[in-house]
C-alpha cells in the first residue's frame, strides 16, 4: 500500500478528538465521525470531512482508527449494519479503544472475512499527554499492517510497543496496565486520606512522595488533578470502571486470583452506583473522603 491519501477516525470524545487532532494537517485527508455532530465542528473547521457512519468513513479512507468508549459501541462501529466492514476503500483497521482481548478478536475475525487488516493499538496517557503527542502505545497484528500504520502512530504517540501478530495481546496489556493504575489510585486516595485526617498538607504529601519510593503516576499525576481542586484528568469514571471489568474478566478466563485488585474494584464500582460515573475518574478522591471524613487538598506543583 502507498502513503494513504485519505486516513479515518472514529470517535472525537476526550481521548479519540485528542488524538485526531495530530491527524489534522498532514499530506493525508483526515475523514471523521462522531455521533455527536458538534464533535465534528471544529474537525470540519480545520480541514477534515466528516461523515454520518463509520461506513461512510470507510468508503472513504484506505486507513481507519477507532477510539470508542465501550466493546458494545466498537463491535457496531466494525462489524454493524454501517459498520467499516461494508466499506469500499479501507484496508486497515486501527482499534485504539479499551475493549478487552474477546473483543478485539471478534473484531479481527469479521473483518479478516473482508480482507481487511485489524491492528490491535490501545493507548495509555490521558488526554493531556495526547494532544501533546507523547502517548504510549501498544500495538498486536500482522506485521506488514503494523508497518503500514506506524507513521500514523508516530504522529499520535512517543513510544509504540509492538505486542504480537495477532490482535488481542496489545488489549491484555492494556488492561494489566489499568488494573494496576487503578488499585494505585484506590490505594493512594486511602494513604493521602489518613495523612489529611492527621493534619498533613495533601500538597506537600505528594512532594514527599514524588521524591520518595511511594511515588506513582496515579499519585503524582493523576490525582493531583484532584488534590489541587481541578478534577480534570479527562476520562470519565464510568470508563475506569469498565476497564477495571475487562482486567477481571481476563484474570477469571485465565484462572488469577486478584483479591487486592477485586478490592480496589468495589471502590470504584460503588462510586459508579453513586451516580459519579460522568465525573472525572479523579473523583474517586471525593469518593474516599466522604468515607473518611476528611479533605484532601492543598497547593501542587504543576
Amino acid at each position: 500500500m502507498t502513503e494513504p491519501v485519505n486516513v479515518g477516525f472514529l470517535g472525537l470524545g476526550q481521548m479519540g478528538g485528542a488524538m485526531a487532532e495530530r491527524l489534522l494537517g498532514k499530506a493525508f485527508r483526515l475523514h471523521v465521525h462522531d455521533p455527536m455532530r458538534s464533535a465534528m465542528e471544529r474537525f470540519v473547521a480545520a480541514g477534515a470531512v466528516a461523515h454520518d457512519s463509520p461506513k461512510s468513513v470507510a468508503n472513504a479512507a484506505s486507513i481507519v482508527f477507532a477510539c470508542l468508549s465501550s466493546p458494545e459501541i466498537s463491535l457496531s462501529a466494525a462489524l454493524g449494519p454501517q459498520g467499516v466492514v461494508h466499506g469500499s476503500a479501507i484496508k486497515v483497521y486501527g482499534e485504539m479503544s479499551t475493549i478487552g482481548k474477546e473483543t478485539i478478536e471478534q473484531i479481527a475475525v469479521g473483518l479478516e472475512s473482508q480482507e481487511i487488516d485489524t491492528i490491535d493499538a490501545p493507548v495509555t496517557g490521558g488526554p493531556p499527554i495526547a494532544r501533546a503527542g507523547k502517548l504510549t502505545m501498544m500495538v498486536a497484528g500482522e506485521p506488514t499492517a503494523v508497518e503500514i500504520v506506524r507513521p500514523l502512530l508516530a504522529m499520535i504517540g512517543k513510544e509504540i510497543y509492538t505486542l504480537g501478530e495477532r490482535p488481542g495481546m496489545a488489549q491484555v496489556m492494556k488492561v494489566v496496565n489499568n488494573l494496576i493504575m487503578a488499585a494505585n489510585m484506590i490505594v493512594a486516595c486511602e494513604g493521602l486520606a489518613m495523612g489529611a485526617k492527621a493534619g498533613l498538607d495533601a500538597g506537600e504529601m505528594l512532594r514527599v512522595l514524588k521524591a520518595g519510593s511511594g511515588q506513582s503516576f496515579s499519585a503524582c499525576e493523576i490525582l493531583r488533578r484532584g488534590v489541587d481542586g481541578t478534577f480534570d484528568f479527562g476520562a470519565a469514571l464510568s470508563i475506569l470502571d469498565k476497564d477495571v471489568m475487562l482486567g477481571l474478566r481476563e484474570a477469571n478466563a485465565l484462572n488469577v486470583e486478584m483479591p487486592v485488585i477485586d478490592q480496589a474494584r468495589q471502590v470504584w464500582h460503588s462510586a459508579l452506583e453513586a451516580g459519579w460515573g460522568d465525573q472525572d475518574f479523579t473523583t474517586i478522591l471525593k469518593v474516599v473522603e466522604q468515607r473518611n471524613g476528611t479533605l484532601v487538598r492543598g497547593k501542587t506543583s504543576s
